[in-house]
């Protein structure tokens, strides 16, 4: 295309491309220069044929031309300027110019730098010489900050980049120099003062990037000068005591009693997990007096998984503080670390979720402590994209690369993204490039795999000392005033130490008390029947959407079936769910449902909301139930489980009072989120003392599907129990899985734990898996089902079960008159039932035989976790009816599996 506008642009003959494609979709979006470039009926080489004996046509042809290479120019200064940026604080010069970048690559040359061009607001002007234009260009994109914004497909947005980027920068004041002294001064002192004091010992030191605490410390001041409420901090290790200390306010006594491991053994904190794990809460307190909440949120040592918990906490706080308003009045900021960024997919799955109805949160601050390095790998083997942040580009998220030794463009950085992410509540990525002046721990040495990085990092002054010294030579401070705060500032945790060894005295440590397994452990019981008018209420929901609503044709007969199966006693899941949703609402129970697909529900089942026929308007029909009913947020995920997962169980800790329900669109999917399961669903209360009550729904089954979409991998889940930590239950009836999800959210409100529920699929239609109203007006969970068709005394054989083979077990007994058989349902795994399934036990004779039968092979399933339950309750011996060991869950053949399936149920009756 360029050649047919007579333009020679060599290196950059894509710009023009670039441009015109821009031009034809909004010529808006193009400058003047541009616009009239391409408005023009004839190129210039054609007007210049038209008339080459004018020589004034040729100089208005040539000032034409030259003042599209100009908007050519400024436009690639704009896309690659970041490339000639000094922002590698390790670098040992700056860069040199780049061959895209030299005007010769534009057809301009030494001649034209005196002359003038029209560039139609480039930094704020309508003309400008040459000459001022590269010094604009330089100084807004060369310096010691990189910008990547031209990806943005919003022309409303880059330009609103681009008037903050281009327009002169003022130095920061006499104040403003001081508070960023202060916060460095802060930063270091902490970290030399651990290095010398505990020697030998992990930190995970901020040093080289101590800029951070500058970073931090500015964006909460905007946040505090514009309303914000609260920032919630997600972050990996390095530098999260720093955090905690200088912006959270955790004392310096608390961090110090950590490194002494002279927290109290009893706590849950104090054996639960190390130091650069915790969280907490506080108040940063500006310098000026303003104040706001912020708080740092718990993590393992699986750095960006703390990405999607974070999240979900803000979404959670957003709900209860903008009060249904359209306002995200809670920040959430990520630290993460380059080589992570880049390596994580988890990154990438949360960056998605940044604009998605169920998990957008106003824009994330990123900040990525570049160190330009991994625990002992280089960027070359780390990553293949340019750039660390190169994965934010595909939300179309800003990108700020700045020298980490120069924290007053940190500053300046630091208030644009704030504000980027203020006006278009999107995310904005800050990378921070430092370096890191010790190995991955302070205990490993670098210099083995990085000798070259790291002589220089040894030769270099840090941040604060750099910056202190070109304070003093411009004459804004004396050495005397800077030599003094540090002092100050090392006295005061001096003072804390010397206190902190005092508290420190060795003596007796109690024993520490560990909870245990009994099913007391489980949450207390409350009131989870209804009255027949809330569940009435319930259901003329289902089937009363507004007047001019277009329910499918195909959705409308399941709507009506549902009022229909109070009185035919035939209420099947999807029927029970809802009307255990639909109470809790009117209870005053906030509840949140996600998943793949979860609004309609995998199997068709849900339909919890609809859409119009016609118009494609959604309706959510639990959220008719009046006024002063809770809220209902149902919501499809993306294509997700390790992130999803992690946002639902960051959500639970900041909405304990609500019902938060993740469903997995078959178990075995919650495969994807093994990390979020074993770091926080199983531990966190007793690594952190972190609560949640979050639901897993697992659809759970062996159906002929093959190896997939069969097991919801019980036995993974029973290995994480002990303690009381969760309950894991299997139910088999829609009435007790009615009160089942009630009990979860009524049980112990505001303190509860997780519950993972192996949920049904074929059951969904099971014409004898249904319940009564009855069922759901009276009673409770009963975590065993009796036999109650047995005769107890004539029993010979009692088969023991959970979830779905229970159906296929009594139709065998049915069809062969097996009345010698008794068939025991365990609908809750853990807490174990001990009570309750010993008195059942209790009622057979002492000489009945005891099987334990399962779907699944012997060495998965439930049967390795409750053989020494049953088998001490039995005071028998106790067989395993299951299918043989396998390393799949289940067999690939659906003729197979039938075969399979009835050997096994003739076999638990021989």
């Amino acid at each position: 295309m360029t050649q047919s506008y007579g333009l020679e642009f060599g290196l950059n003959e894509w710009l023009v491309d670039e441009q015109h494609e821009r031009y034809l979709h909004d010529p808006r979006s193009v400058d003047q220069a541009w616009r009239d470039f391409f408005a023009a009926p004839a190129t210039a080489t054609e007007r210049r044929g038209r008339d080459e004996t004018s020589a004034v046509s040729d100089d208005a042809d040539e000032v034409a031309v030259k003042a599209v290479r100009v908007a050519a120019l400024i436009h690639a200064y704009r896309v690659r300027g970041h490339l000639m940026a000094d922002t590698d604080p390790l670098a040992a010069e700056r860069r040199g110019s780049h061959p895209e970048l030299d005007i010769t690559a534009f057809g301009l040359g030494d001649e034209d730098l005196e002359r003038t061009f029209v560039v139609d607001g480039f930094a704020g002007r309508v003309t400008m010489p040459l000459r001022d234009v590269l010094r604009v260009l330089r100084d807004s994109y060369c310096r010691t900050v990189g910008t990547q914004y031209m990806h943005i497909q919003s022309s409303e947005e880059r330009r609103w980049v681009q008037q903050r980027i281009e327009s002169p920068h003022p130095g920061a004041d006499r104040a403003e120099q001081l508070q960023i002294l202060y916060r460095l001064g802060a930063a270091e002192a902490l970290e030399t003062f651990l290095h010398t004091k505990y020697v030998g010992q992990k930190r995970y030191s901020l040093e080289g990037g101590e800029s951070a605490i500058v970073l931090l410390d500015a964006l909460l001041h905007r946040s505090i000068s514009t309303g914000v409420r609260e920032a919630v901090i997600g972050m990996a290790h390095r530098g999260r005591l720093n955090v905690l200390a200088n912006i959270v306010g955790k004392s310096y006594a608390e961090i110090f009693h950590e490194f002494e491991d002279a927290m109290d053994i009893r706590s849950v904190q104090g054996s639960g997990d190390v130091k650069y794990h915790l969280g907490a809460e506080g108040t940063y307190r500006a310098l000026n007096g303003g104040t706001i909440a912020v708080s740092v949120v718990a993590n393992p040592s699986h750095l960006e998984i703390v990405g999607p918990v974070a999240q979900g906490v803000v979404r959670a706080k957003q709900e209860v503080a903008a009060d249904g308003a359209d306002t995200f009045p809670v920040l959430p900021i990520v630290l993460h670390g380059d080589a992570a960024f880049a390596g994580q997919g988890v990154v990438g799955e949360t960056l998605n979720m940044s604009q998605l109805p169920g998990y957008r949160t106003g824009g994330t601050v990123h900040i990525v402590i570049n160190n330009q390095l991994g625990f002992t790998t280089a960027p070359a083997y780390g990553r293949t994209s340019g750039y660390a942040t190169d994965a934010a580009r595909t939300v179309e998220a800003p990108i700020f690369h700045v020298n980490g030794d120069d924290p007053e463009a940190v500053v300046r950085i630091a208030r644009l993204a704030f504000d980027y992410r203020q006006a278009f509540h999107k995310d904005v990525v800050i990378d921070l490039i430092c370096y890191r002046r010790h190995g991955h721990s302070e205990v490993d040495d670098p210099s083995i795999t990085q000798p070259a990085m790291y002589d220089r990092i040894v030769a270099r002054h840090s941040v604060r000392k750099l910056y202190a010294e070109a304070l003093i030579r411009r004459g804004d401070t004396s050495e005397r005033q800077v030599e003094g705060a540090l002092r100050d500032y090392r006295e005061r945790l001096e003072r804390a130490f010397v206190e902190t060894q005092a508290l420190s005295a060795p003596g007796h440590s109690p024993e520490r008390v560990i909870p245990g397994d009994a099913e007391d452990a489980a949450a207390p019981r409350a009131t989870t029947a209804i009255t027949e008018a809330t569940a009435r209420r319930v259901i003329a929901s289902q089937t009363s959407p507004p007047h001019d609503f277009t329910v499918h044709p195909r959705v409308l007969p399941q709507l009506r079936r549902r009022a229909t199966m109070l009185d035919a006693g035939t209420i099947d899941w999807a029927t029970a769910e809802t009307l255990a949703i639909g109470s809790l609402l009117l209870d005053g129970v906030p509840v949140r449902l996600a998943g793949q697909d979860s609004r309609r529900g995998t199997f068709g089942q849900r339909h919890a909301v609809l859409t119009d026929r016609r118009t494609g308007v959604e309706y959510t029909p639990l959220n008719s139930l009046g006024a002063s009913a809770a809220d209902f947020a149902p919501h499809d995920s993306m294509l997700s489980e390790l992130a999803a997962l992690a946002f639902e169980y960051g959500y639970s800790l900041a909405r304990p009072e609500a019902l938060v329900l993740w469903e997995a669109q078959f178990g075995d999917f919650a495969n994807g989120a093994q990390t979020v399961i074993d770091e926080y669903i199983a531990s966190s209360e007793q690594k952190w003392g972190q609560r949640s009550g979050v639901t897993l729904l697992l659809p759970h089954g062996l159906e002929g599907q093959g190896p997939d979409h069969s097991s919801g991998r019980i036995e993974r889940f029973l290995q994480l129990c002990a303690q009381g930590n969760m309950s894991v239950a299997m139910p088999s009836l829609p009435g007790n899985y009615f009160h089942l999800l009630r009990q979860q959210a009524l049980g112990e409100r505001g303190r509860g734990r997780p519950l993972v529920v192996f949920a049904p699929k074929s059951m969904l239609r099971l014409k004898t898996a249904t319940s009564t109203l009855t069922e759901l007006t009276t009673g409770a969970f009963r975590a065993v089902l009796p036999d109650e068709t047995a005769d107890a005394a004539r029993t010979g054989r009692v088969l023991v079960c959970s979830g779905k083979v229970f159906y296929d077990l009594d139709a065998h007994r049915r069809s062969s008159n097996l009345p010698d058989t008794a068939i025991v349902r365990v609908e809750r795994l853990y807490p174990f039932p001990e009570r309750e399934f010993g008195a059942e036990l209790a009622r057979f004779p002492a000489d009945a035989e005891v099987r334990w039968v399962q779907e699944e092979p012997e060495n998965q399933g439930a049967w390795s976790f409750v053989e020494p339950y049953v088998r001490r309750l039995a005071n028998r011996p106790v067989g395993c009816v299951s299918r043989p060991p396998a390393p799949a869950p289940a067999v690939g053949s659906a003729r197979r599996h039938a075969d399979e399936q009835k050997d096994l149920v003739t076999s638990a009756f021989r």
